[in-house]
């Protein structure tokens, strides 16, 4: 059931948007009243966070079955001994699914109030405790050890240290405070810790930090389905091209049984060291991260590549993923996005430029599959028109596993070319209630086909390059 607002969007996003998922080939086959429905249903989904979180086991330490095990214990004792299913994926074996229980509606509202900013709001919805860079007002007489009210500042209007805050307010639910007001707009730059321990979130889930590291990395389910459709196999050169923060890349090692060379790229520093440690966490030895923009990584003369770094001389690569910078409209929850409508449709131009260097960069024979984690037309099902078209050396490839829908009309792409596609809309399942009682009588088949529906907006096309691109590039 909807207990929040839908996503808050500028009008001429929210009309582009509209635009997209109103084209004439869907108005034409669902009606404009269904295609009206399908399209609100959306965006109420999105402002709500996924039914299930989902963690991927980290196959290279462990089992599937011992991690679940371990994980089993840790959520027992999260719960105070409350039990929640821990269940694996039938169809992507390294992942495991713990329901959310949520919305809960009877949580009492307290006197005391903590404003958080949107982000961290997100993060509390999907499991984390208030850490204090995320708190943006508290009550005046808050102190340590009270039971506080948090609310989510959904368009971003309350001022740092206000003492009341009366604009629009999203309730996430009440927590312990380990700090006074005081002590956390005291100024001091080193208070980074937990501000707000949530004890009754709305939406109940696991609090993911610092459990086993090493054994699991928290992701969405179809960010985890990417990785098994590029099929990664032992000994073979693969390049992950926008790597940050590293799951990817790292599954994609894990796949490998860390055999063979990953390569990852990323053109911001900072999030490069991210890719390193997670990798060294994971205890994966296959990965090489190198800050560099993937718009550059094709080697332009022909001088013989020895170190292996970027750029790379054509055709170098077995298999390429291009999980593309996009526009991110698929991310859950999101209450609110202030985006213009120039911002949401910059990113076309950049994934044509990534998408023609990865073309060029694959060897014949070679996969390369496409992603986004957002729900437009444009960065979705236009960029694979335009692909095959742009390329005629590239061929669709039916996905495995598929979990997601059939591509989006609206791209000119033909009925079996959609059916290549995997898209996962959230809309096509209503809002789950769920309790600890509806989940002890729940159908293990039912949760897993809730879970593959109720997710993140994702995106994933998969191509082979059949032909060599060396004298016929486009």
């Amino acid at each position: 059931m909807s207990v929040f607002p839908k996503i808050s969007l500028r009008p001429e996003v929210a009309n582009y948007l509209k635009e997209s998922f109103m084209n004439a080939e869907i108005v034409s086959t669902l009606g404009k009243q269904d295609a009206e429905r399908k399209f609100e249903t959306l965006l109420n989904h999105l402002s709500h966070p996924p039914s299930f979180t989902t963690v991927r086991v980290n196959t290279h330490l462990a089992s599937v079955q011992h991690v679940k095990n371990m994980l089993s214990d840790e959520l027992e004792k999260q719960l105070n001994g409350l039990s929640v299913p821990i269940l694996q994926h039938p169809d992507v074996q390294d992942i495991l699914l713990i329901p959310v229980i949520g919305p809960r509606k009877n949580i009492k509202q307290q006197q005391c109030e903590a404003i958080v900013g949107a982000q961290c709001g997100n993060a509390v919805l999907r499991g984390a405790h208030v850490y204090v860079p995320g708190i943006v007002s508290a009550s005046k007489f808050m102190k340590a050890g009270d039971v506080v009210s948090v609310y989510s500042d959904i368009k971003g209007k309350c001022k740092k240290g206000a003492k009341e805050f009366d604009g629009t307010k999203v309730f996430l639910g009440n927590g312990i405070s380990e700090s006074s007001r005081k002590e956390i707009f005291s100024g001091l730059p080193d208070l980074k810790g937990i501000g707000i321990r949530m004890t009754e979130p709305v939406y109940l889930s696991p609090s993911f930090d610092n459990v086993l590291p090493g054994y699991l990395f928290l992701q969405n389910l179809p960010s985890t389905v990417v990785t098994h459709v590029l099929d990664p196999q032992p000994g073979e050169r693969i390049l992950d091209m926008c790597a940050a923060p590293g799951g990817k890349t790292t599954h994609i090692a894990a796949l490998m049984h860390d055999q063979g060379e990953v390569i990852a790229l990323d053109k911001i520093s900072n999030k490069v060291k991210k890719i390193e440690q997670n990798a060294l966490l994971l205890g994966l030895n296959s990965i090489r991260a190198f800050c560099f923009d993937g718009t550059k990584a094709l080697k332009l003369d022909m001088v013989k590549d020895t170190e292996g770094e970027p750029p790379f001389l054509p055709e170098s690569f077995d298999r390429i993923l291009l999980d593309a910078p996009c526009s991110g409209m698929g991310q859950r929850p999101n209450m609110a996005c202030a985006w213009t409508l120039k911002e949401v449709t910059s990113y076309q131009p950049l994934q044509r430029k990534l998408f023609t260097v990865a073309v060029k960069l694959l060897k014949p024979g070679g996969v390369l599959v496409y992603s986004t984690c957002t729900i437009t037309l444009a960065e979705n099902e236009e960029q694979v028109a335009w692909a095959l078209t742009t390329f005629p050396c590239l061929q669709l490839q039916p996905q495995e596993p598929q979990i997601g829908g059939e591509g989006m009309m609206g791209a000119g792409l033909s009925f079996e070319q959609l059916k290549q596609l995997q898209r996962f809309d959230p809309s096509v399942v209503p809002l789950p209630d769920t309790d600890f009682d509806s989940l002890r009588e729940a159908k293990v088949e039912d949760m897993i086909c809730l879970a593959n529906k109720d997710c993140i907006g994702f995106f994933i096309a998969k191509f082979v390059k059949w032909k060599s691109t060396q004298e016929t590039d486009p």
